[in-house]
Order: structure tokens, then sequence, then C-alpha cells
């Protein structure tokens, strides 16, 4: 057996146990469901107010970005189908360092990540119900997401199949309704002028403020990943992946690029744009075109959303707990699983971290601001190992063999990496906001760095004192 059958059979047998049970289609809306969160419905006004119409150029990097990682993704996850997906080609392509590292900052990542959509979602209740305290959603929404994923990975993806539904649904009644706005299709039309006839034209901000929109485009497909995690409990991965990534890649990139050339063509920028966002973009739109009740439609849209993003990510940090404990870098019990083959006791952890999370957030603002810095520090560094990690899988694989292959090899995954260490940058430059990912996220690298060299010399110690 040569060293890539070895490797790609160990993989799969230190993670055996879970259940094969996911489907294409409900990958493909799982997939969606992880990367169409509320950074679209809400966030998106923060990135018109950086970029103006230019906006459209900033998620058209951003995709291309997320495009390049998840075709590198797909061809280690189709010869290595692991629930720890990229933190084990990073430990098995790069070093045990850095599988150590992306697994538990990813985690972190997410931990963040759903704490803070659990108070969003909290707060977005409180438009229908003022009186009830947020923290009561927020724990109540918790909860039931943390028991769907305890339950069989299957009741999972049906019920992230249909909250899933329900965005991409909004999103394609918003295109077409913009579309018709624009074109005037039965109803005076406004035509493009938006786009370039306000004061600044098509980019008001210039470069800059084109490049910063860009963060925001690329935490607002962070998720996507969700795909290559499915790999270890999807039936028949080695043609199940690559179908889903072509069809969920394409319907991704065209919402958000469609959807916001909608949204700066038929409201002016000056409306929609925010730093502070107070009403999402797509209730603007919806109003404008005279649909009725349009704020309480769009709030149970964002709603759906937050839900489906929360549980989305409740099943991302599950398998990345499962499968350091299974790579004995976490305690054993996070490997073990239930009756239906779900790993209870790493859902039920990441739980409590959740808790934690969403209560720093409604809390201490201040402290969830540095937590947030670690989350945006985190998501981009586990993006470049992702890509660092294929240039080597590649180099020992080679590409003759592989049943999904990225073209442009290995000049996509440079140019990925080298716009990620620009954003990267641009976040520690930038003094008004982004530059607390630096503050906060160098140090989280070095606390773990330190975390795994202490954790690997105990290990070698007590070797030695039970050696003969």
């Amino acid at each position: 057996m040569n060293e890539s059958a070895f490797l790609a059979k160990s993989i799969v047998e230190r993670e055996h146990g879970l259940s094969q049970s996911l489907s294409r289609a409900q990958i493909i809306m799982i997939g969606l469901g992880g990367a169409i969160g509320t950074g679209l419905f809400l966030g998106s006004g923060i990135a018109i107010s950086y970029a103006g119409p230019s906006v459209i150029l900033s998620y058209a990097i951003a995709g291309f970005i997320a495009l390049v990682m998840v075709f590198s993704l797909s061809e280690m996850a189709v010869v290595h189908p692991a629930a720890g997906s990229f933190g084990v080609y990073a430990e098995t392509y790069i070093n045990p360092w850095a599988g150590f590292v992306v697994r538990y900052t990813y985690w972190l990542v997410q931990v963040i990540a759903i704490g803070g959509e659990a108070v969003a979602a909290g707060l977005y209740m409180t438009f229908w119900f003022p009186h009830v305290p947020v923290w009561i959603w927020s724990i109540g929404f918790a909860f039931i997401l943390l028991y769907v994923n305890a339950r069989s990975v299957g009741d999972f993806g049906t019920f992230e199949y249909w909250f899933a539904m329900i965005k991409v649904s909004a999103i394609v009644l918003f295109i077409i309704l913009g579309a018709v706005g624009i074109l005037g299709i039965g109803v005076p039309g406004t035509g493009f002028h938006n786009l370039t006839g306000l004061p600044g034209g098509f980019m008001p901000h210039g470069v800059s403020g084109m490049w910063m929109a860009v963060i925001v485009g690329l935490f607002s497909f962070n998720g996507i990943e969700v795909i290559a995690v499915t790999s270890g409990e999807v039936k028949d991965p080695q043609r199940a992946i690559p179908a889903a990534l072509r069809t969920m890649l394409l319907r991704l990139f065209l919402f958000y690029v469609i959807a916001l050339a909608i949204v700066v063509t038929f409201v002016p920028w000056t409306e929609t744009g925010a730093k502070i966002v107070e009403q999402s973009p797509f209730v603007r739109v919806f109003a404008h075109a005279g649909i009725p009740y349009a704020a309480g439609i769009m709030n149970f849209v964002v709603i759906s959303a937050a839900l489906s993003s929360m549980n989305t990510n409740v099943y991302l940090c599950s398998r990345m707990l499962f499968s350091l404990s299974r790579s004995d870098h976490a305690p054993t019990f996070l490997g073990r699983l239930g009756r239906n083959r779900t790993p209870v006791a790493a859902i039920l952890v990441s739980g409590a971290g959740i808790l934690v999370a969403a209560g720093v957030s409604k809390l201490t603002p201040l402290a969830y601001n540095y937590l947030f810095g670690v989350a945006l520090f985190g998501g981009m560094t586990v993006w470049i190992f992702i890509l660092l990690s294929h240039i080597s899988f590649r180099r020992r694989h080679g590409a003759a063999r592989l049943p999904v292959r990225m073209p442009f090899f290995p000049w996509m995954q440079l140019a990925g990496i080298a716009l990620l260490l620009g954003i990267l940058v641009t976040m520690g430059l930038d003094t008004e906001f982004w530059n607390i990912s630096w503050i906060v996220g160098v140090p989280w690298l070095l606390l773990i760095s330190a975390a795994y060299f202490i954790g690997r010399a105990r290990k070698r110690a007590a070797a030695v004192v039970r050696a003969p």
C-alpha cells in the first residue's frame, strides 16, 4: 500500500462510526444554509456603506476566494472523507501543530458566531414579542438546535434543508421583484441610474472602499466549509461531494452577487448603506416594491437565517471536537458516539461554549468585540491553512487519478492565499474597527500553540515514564 492510500485509510478508520445518511440534496442546502446567514440580509448594509455600488465587485472577489478554497477542499474531501475535514488535512499535509491549531481555532470561531446569532435571533423576536426578554429566546433557540443535532444526522439534514429553503426562496423572490422594478415590467422602472448617477459614481469611496467591503463579503461566505465536513456522513462522497459543490457554489455566487446588484440598483446606496445596521437593505427593497408587511416578512426570513446558520455551525463545532478527540488532542469522551451515531458529548460541550459566548455578547458587548476579533482573524487563518494543505496534498498525490481536480493549480491557490494575506494586512492597518482582529487574534494563536507544545511535551514525558 502506497503512502497516499495508507493516509486515506488511516483517516477514515480513526473517525469511523458516524452515520453516512446525508443525501446530495441535503448537503447542497446545508452548504447554502451555512453560507447564507444574516451577513447577507443585514451585514450587506455595512459592505454597501464602504463600497457603494462597487460592492458587486467586492462580493465577486470574496466569492472567487471562497470558490478556490472550497474546490481545493473538495479535492481532499473526496480522497479523505472525514468529519475533521480541513483540520485533519492540515495535520496530515502540513504538520500536527497545524491540525491542532486549525481545529481548535475553527471551533472557537464557530462558537462565537453561534453565540452572536443566538442573541441576534432573540433580538429579532422582540419585533413581535417586545416584552419577552431576549435571553429567553436565545437560550430556547440554542437548546432546540442542540437537541436537533443530538438526534440522527438525517434529522439534522432534514431540518437544515427546510430552513435553508426559506432563505433561498426569499432571495429568489427578492431577485424577481427587484428585476421587475428595475426593468419596469408592468410598473415604472427605476433603471440603472443608481449604479453610476449618484455622487462618487460606481466607486464612491475608491478602490480602498471596495476592498474594505471584501472583508465583509468574506465573512458572509464563512460557513461554506461545511460541505467538506459532511463528507464523513454523506452517502457515496466520491460522487455526492463534487456534484453538490458544482451546483451549490454557482447558486451561492449568483445569490450573493445578483442580490446585491439588485439592492444597489433598485435603491440608492446612500439609503441602504450603514455601518450601524438598523434595517436590512432587503426590507427597503420589499417596501419600495409595495409588498405589504415587508418588515414582518423579512424579520421571519432573518430569524430563519440566524437559526439555520446556528444549526449548521453547531454541527461544525461538534465534528471539530469529535475529530480532535479521535486524534488524541481532546478528552476521550468527546469522541464517543450516542445511540444515533452522533457525538453527543461534543455537541453538549459546544453548547456550553455557545451559551457562554451568547452571555458575553449580551451582557458585556466590549468583551464580545474581542471575541469577535478572534473569530475574524481565525476565520482567515483557517482558510489560508486549507489552501496550504491543498498545495501539499497535490504534491503528494498528483492530479492524474483525482476524481475532482481544481484547474490552474497552483496559481489559483497562490492567488487565494495572496488575497487572504492582503485582507489580513488591511484589517491590521485599519484603526477604526478591524484591527481588533490582530489585537486578539495573534495572542490567541500564540496561546493555542503554547497549549499544543506543552501537551506534546507532557505526552512525551509520560511515554518515557511508561517505557520499561
